[in-house]
């Protein structure tokens, strides 16, 4: 019988693997966690391992007051990020935190992105955005929860992107579906398109996909 952390270990190898089988993250980039149900901890994804290669010892276990208690002794970097939003956002269970290209190359462009279709809306919707901050510094992780007070996606300057989820899966759909807003947007940049969005009288609305 599988226990909860044993069924949260396998929902993050998993989406590891998706995540960089779609291209939204390249080697080591990129950082994945999970709130331990019932705990004052978290799972987050061990400095330096490869999304798609992880395997049940290359993850942390780290408390809420950033303490490593168990697993890999060596965090990501960027436990602070996670650390930091789930303090601020009781609701969520899990934070994915990648380096998406469209979603900078948008950002970069200094325009915002549109979420034009049914799935973008009802998954994302909105997205918060804070400036540039060194990787895994006090700043990125207070400005980046801080954002996600408001907003189930965070994009990170010149950086990446955090996309929040009560679930594993459901972080992992929102991460997706950002990046795919962000490449439509991209697309209809190229083509001297400014305007086309979802429509306004039905944002919000949306009950489900």
């Amino acid at each position: 019988m599988t226990t909860d952390r044993d069924d949260l270990v396998d929902q993050l190898i998993d989406a590891g693997r998706q995540l960089v089988e779609r291209g939204l993250v390249q080697a080591s980039g990129g950082n994945l966690s999970a709130r331990l149900p019932g705990t004052d901890r978290f799972l987050v994804t061990a400095s330096g391992t490869w999304l798609d290669r992880l395997e049940p010892g290359d993850l942390s276990e780290v408390t809420l007051d950033g303490d490593h208690v168990a697993g890999d002794q060596r965090p990501s970097v960027e436990w602070k990020l996670h650390q930091r939003t789930y303090l601020v956002r009781p609701d969520v269970a899990s934070v994915v935190h990648l380096h998406p290209q469209h979603v900078l190359l948008v950002d970069m462009l200094g325009a915002p992105i549109r979420f034009t279709t049914l799935d973008h809306q009802f998954y994302v919707g909105s997205v918060g955005r804070v400036p540039f901050h060194p990787s895994g510094s006090e700043e990125i992780a207070d400005a980046a929860a801080e954002a996600a007070r408001g907003h189930n996606a965070v994009v990170l300057a010149h950086h990446g992107c955090s996309a929040l989820g009560d679930t594993v899966s459901m972080a992992l759909r929102r991460a997706l579906n950002l990046e795919e807003a962000a490449m439509m947007t991209y697309r209809l940049l190229v083509v001297g398109d400014t305007t086309s969005d979802f429509p306004r009288e039905w944002r919000g609305r949306i009950i489900e996909v």
